[in-house]
């Protein structure tokens, strides 16, 4: 009974000990840890303090423990430390969660491994180490294989590629050329795995939730393929069911993306100055809600209003949605028959719907809804539109929507005006509204700038080409500018628009068109009934400013006679600015206190002397070691929090 009551008081008096070290070492260095890394430093400080004290048996007890729990606790600390550096707390999950995270490390590092394999064979190898600015030769013959290599990599290089094709500001036009090429191909899904992934998300067979279902698709991409159905009620149906593989792939891919764009900016002038975390951060974003194609109905439901709303009864379709059987992994919408826009050419020439007309009201639609709507299709490339029987076009896929707010529209339509008028002034405003400004931005600079680019493009004689954009880009980033996400959507619909209504009518002036549109626009804001509208909503808006401002004024003149009227700045307003000022004098006075209790103790162990505890060890050198102690404690935890990622 009494060897029970001792083992049980030993492994009580373990556990307290174990407890403390682990609780002092984490709140000395302010950081939350779990309870296995809590164990193990616990353990290392407990050993290292027991084996500092096995040479020192013939000092008294109590001298000797205090001497042990300090060594403990900077071992403790030191420990704990270096592995929160080396592995931050979070990056495992626990040992539950560990397998799956080496699982997923495997799949990552074969997916590097496929990834290098594919660049390397289209001689892409030199192109990824960096290097000097490649001469316009070099980018010729480099663009068409990072083409090639892209379309092989797959699903989120090939949307990847495509978003990059639009970002004049970012890329030489020979990569945007090639890129804008870029074609989303992949093999059809074994018809096994297509219907298991309807029997999950319909919750019953294609068989029961259809009439007839053909089960070889009509079109294939990476991310999913698009069978043709019928309902029970007769209706011919789109079909688009997502491979069953699609999000693990771009999961993989997406965690690869990060990295890399986190070492760019990290590590090269380039990504800092583009944002390359931001743009990951941005596409991913963007990828991920493609993945789900509830969002794609909904997306589909607004842009159909867009239109609507822009253009009232539009040659422009929008196949109607099927709500109650979409589902995250299937769309089915309305059958649209008809023939793609890039194979029309011959129904055209052969007395078919007006080129002119039919181009006219395809960037009408666009425009309208970027314009009066803010809710556009991002992707109108020749594949997502198709002529319909009737002379109408129909428009597919609305996995990539644009979004920007009123302000937005308001000022692209001032920078529309503004190249209409030939402005540099004005065209330089609208720029710093539309994009992120930075915090030094030589205006007038780029407003001599933006002259020249008005002068070398807009001139009397001279048609806007592809070459506008690339260059009013290249401005953009040579002052800077950093575009954000929502108008590069903008932009990249445009760009994608102008190689559809080329298909359509070779050499269209979709600059000259937007502008004219946006004069349009412009004059009919200007019209009494909508001035009047406007007028009133602004009214409305300020009627409880109004209502406060008298008495605003009578105090500021109250204050103002009576000699009282004074400005309050205070330093340090924001809390953050504060926090910072507290934690940078509580680092500094830790810092300057185990200085100072450090050379105490250094003085002590100089000195000597004291009452002897053991054989050569008096009184005042236990004390100084522990002020050494106590010294490398504080100055430890300072280290660390200057070091700290976390910080």
């Amino acid at each position: 009974m009494n060897t029970a009551v001792l083992v049980l008081l030993a492994a009580l008096s373990l556990t307290v000990l174990l407890t403390g070290l682990a609780s002092g070492a984490r709140r000395l260095l302010g950081i939350e840890i779990g309870k296995g890394r809590a164990v193990l430093t616990a353990a290392v400080g407990l050993t290292a303090g027991t084996l500092v004290g096995l040479p020192l048996r013939d000092v008294q007890p109590l001298a000797l423990l205090t001497l042990e729990i300090g060594v403990s606790l900077l071992v403790a600390m030191v420990f704990l430390a270096a592995t929160e550096v080396l592995i931050p707390s979070g990056t495992v999950r626990g040992l539950v969660g560990f397998p799956k995270a080496v699982r997923r490390r495997f799949a990552r590092t074969r997916r590097y491994a496929r990834l290098s394999r594919i660049f390397v064979r289209h001689g892409l190898g030199r192109f990824l180490t960096g290097g000097s600015r490649r001469a316009p030769a070099e980018r010729a013959v480099l663009a068409p294989s990072l083409r090639l290599a892209l379309e092989e990599a797959g699903v989120t290089f090939v949307k990847l590629g495509q978003v990059m094709s639009t970002r004049y500001d970012l890329l030489p036009q020979e990569f945007i050329d090639e890129l804008s090429t870029l074609q989303d191909r992949a093999t059809p899904e074994p018809w096994e795995s297509t219907a298991q992934v309807l029997h999950e998300e319909l919750g019953a067979p294609a068989a029961e939730v259809f009439a007839e279902f053909d089960p070889e698709p009509v079109a294939a991409g990476s991310i999913a393929q698009v069978h043709r159905a019928r309902l029970h009620s007769g209706e011919q149906v789109a079909v688009k069911v997502q491979r069953a593989t699609a999000r693990a792939i771009v999961a993989d891919d997406l965690d690869i993306l990060y990295r890399f764009a986190s070492k760019l900016e990290h590590h090269t002038d380039w990504g800092r100055s583009v944002g390359a975390e931001a743009l990951a951060e941005g596409f991913a974003t963007s990828l991920h809600e493609e993945l789900d194609f509830r969002i794609e109905a909904r997306n589909t439901l607004s842009v159909a209003a867009a239109i609507e709303q822009s253009t009232g009864d539009s040659v422009i379709k929008v196949p109607e949605v099927h709500l109650d059987l979409t589902s995250r992994r299937v769309l089915v919408t309305e059958w649209m028959e008809g023939v793609p826009l890039h194979s029309v050419a011959d129904l055209l020439d052969d007395g078919g719907p007006d080129r002119e007309a039919l181009a006219q009201a395809m960037l009408d639609c666009l425009l309208g809804q970027i314009m009066t709507s803010g809710v556009f299709h991002a992707d109108p490339h020749p594949g997502n539109l198709l002529l319909l029987p009737d002379g109408h076009l129909g428009m597919l896929d609305f996995g990539a929507v644009g979004r920007i707010d009123r302000s937005l529209r308001s000022t692209l339509r001032g920078m529309l005006l503004a190249l209409h008028r030939g402005d540099p002034a004005g065209l330089s405003d609208a720029l710093i509204e539309l994009v992120d400004r930075p915090e030094r931005v030589d205006e007038r600079r780029l407003e001599r700038a933006l002259g020249r680019f008005l002068a070398r493009h807009f001139a009397p004689g001279i048609k806007p080409d592809r070459e506008m954009f690339a260059d009013l880009f290249t401005i953009v980033a040579r002052h800077g500018i950093t575009v954000p996400p929502e108008i590069a959507a903008v932009f990249r619909a445009l760009a994608t628009m102008e190689g559809s209504l080329e298909r359509l009518v070779p050499g269209f002036d979709i600059v000259s068109q937007a502008r004219s549109f946006a004069v349009t626009q412009h004059l009919r804001k200007l019209r009494p009934e909508t001035l009047g509208r406007s007028v009133t909503e602004e009214l409305l808006s300020m009627v409880p400013m109004l209502r406060r401002l008298p008495r605003r004024i009578e105090r500021i003149g109250s204050a103002i006679e009576g000699g009282q009227l004074t400005v309050g700045v205070r330093m340090f307003q924001d809390p953050e600015d504060r926090r910072f000022l507290r934690s940078l004098v509580h680092d500094v006075l830790l810092a300057f206190l185990g200085g100072v209790i450090g050379l105490v103790g250094v003085q002590l162990l100089r000195t000597g002397g004291g009452p002897r505890i053991s054989e050569g060890l008096g009184l005042f050198e236990l004390f100084g070691y522990n002020l050494l102690l106590i010294s490398c404690v504080l100055v430890l935890r300072v280290l660390f929090m200057m070091i700290s990622p976390r910080r």
